[in-house]
């Protein structure tokens, strides 16, 4: 019998796979899994994980390459800055960052089947 991940689990299944130093968009994250057009959900759901947290949540950012604020979780958008930099990824005070230099081509990159 076939199991069938959550919305979420999908979203952090993905997530675990961001390797160190490159990012992800939010809208990135759901094409991946499955969910075009659902990359405020994706969101959600990386806003949903527990402070501190092994996934790297930080490695996903806006479209625009920039860290969002979030009123829920208010400092994360400082912890994720402060992440981002201590894998060399540059994050000016106003949370903006080179989302290209940095921008992972996804799973597909490191040999999985994208689904």
């Amino acid at each position: 019998m076939a199991v069938t991940l959550s919305f979420d689990q999908r979203v952090y299944a993905l997530v675990a796979q961001i390797p160190p130093g490159r990012l992800a968009t939010y809208g990135q994250v759901a094409e991946w899994i499955g969910a075009w057009g659902c990359a405020r959900q994706v969101g959600w759901a990386l806003r949903r994980l527990p402070l501190p947290s092994d996934l790297p949540w930080h490695r996903v950012v806006n479209a625009r390459g920039c860290v969002s604020l979030s009123v829920a979780r208010e400092g994360s958008d400082w912890i994720q800055a402060e992440l981002l930099r201590q894998e060399g990824i540059p994050v000016d005070g106003e949370g903006r960052l080179p989302l290209r230099p940095f921008l992972w081509s996804g799973p597909a990159e490191e040999g999985a089947p994208r689904r």
